[in-house]
């Protein structure tokens, strides 16, 4: 399925697509946004027309169906994820699906059969495994910087916001049946997605999973133990009714260690025997661009890949129902 120029639907214009990816679509090569969909048909007609974008629609289905819509970014909440993935590809279109991937690992699956059954790829939005800070990190596990790898260890806590704290007025993200788990699942399954990028899958995980502060009904706290299919080993801890934030993870090898955050602009922190090495990345503007040009370039070319498929956005949801 190849396209000499890649013209663009997304269902759900949200907060996440006026920086983050929206503007992308329209600044990469061979690349066009023609369409957005949202329900409430005037936020539509308003993104559409801020972002000069030519159509808009309140129906996804007529988005979906659209002849002059080639692919599809589907940015809502993971409860739907699973319901639009099928109809795009039922109607023969690649799909780009914003993380986590789906509500649990099944859905995940059937959405993989899906797409394959209509022989469309599937993509998930884990962006980060295109960024330059991270491919960084690749390289230099790659080359061995820090010798062989030992273990993992992530550490994630932060301060309950102010919007958590109304219990009857939860934010879609807390509330499992829209969102798969609360906070640890919109977060966290970034930083277990990059591990399986750098270091591989995962195939044995044991985790704990309580809501200590009460503020809503998912879970605020996750502790985990994980083993990578290489022998590496990994622990984990994630609290969000913490007294301060954090977000530090480590990869520790036989020479060395190297030390990063999945959310900050910090430097990636190199430490050896040697001494320590440091290197710092400017974030882009549209953090969604690179991966988005990875994805464009797998459409319109031979030679184009993408690193983040509907099988390793599978993977991640299946690490974080075990740690449950």
């Amino acid at each position: 399925m190849k396209f000499g120029k890649v013209r663009w639907g997304i269902i759900g214009c949200g907060d996440v697509t006026e920086v983050k990816s929206g503007p992308a679509f329209q600044k990469i090569k061979n690349s066009e946004l023609v369409a957005v969909m949202r329900r409430t048909g005037e936020l539509a007609k308003d993104y559409a027309e801020r972002h000069n974008v030519p159509k808009w629609y309140d129906d996804a289905e007529a988005l979906i169906n659209d002849p002059d819509v080639d692919a599809v970014y589907i940015a809502t909440p993971p409860s739907s994820h699973k319901e639009y993935t099928i109809k795009v590809a039922k109607a023969g279109k690649p799909v780009y699906v914003e993380k986590p991937m789906a509500l649990n690992f099944s859905e995940c699956n059937e959405m993989i059969a899906a797409c394959k059954e209509a022989g469309v790829p599937l993509y998930v939005s884990y962006y980060r495994r295109a960024l330059p800070r991270f491919v960084k990190i690749k390289e230099l596990l790659q080359n061995k910087a820090i010798g062989d790898v030992r273990f993992v260890s992530i550490t994630q806590y932060q301060k309950a916001s102010e919007d958590m704290l109304d219990s009857q007025n939860s934010p879609w993200r807390v509330q499992p049946e829209i969102s798969g788990g609360g906070l640890f699942f919109d977060l966290a399954s970034h930083t277990l997605d990059l591990l399986d990028f750098l270091l591989g899958p995962i195939k044995d995980v044991q985790g704990f999973a309580s809501n200590q502060a009460g503020n809503y009904r998912a879970e605020d706290i996750y502790t985990g133990t994980y083993r990578f299919e290489s022998g590496i080993h990994g622990i984990g801890i994630w609290c969000f009714s913490a007294f301060e934030d954090a977000d530090v993870n480590e990869i520790v090898g036989s020479k060395g260690k190297i030390t990063f955050s999945t959310f900050g602009n910090e430097p990636i922190v190199l430490t050896t025997a040697s001494g320590t090495e440091q290197w710092s990345f400017e974030m882009p503007q549209h953090v969604h661009q690179p991966l988005i040009e990875t994805i464009v370039a797998e459409l319109t070319e031979d030679s184009g890949q993408c690193l983040s498929t509907g099988v390793t956005g599978a993977r991640t949801n299946w690490v974080m129902g075990e740690l449950r």
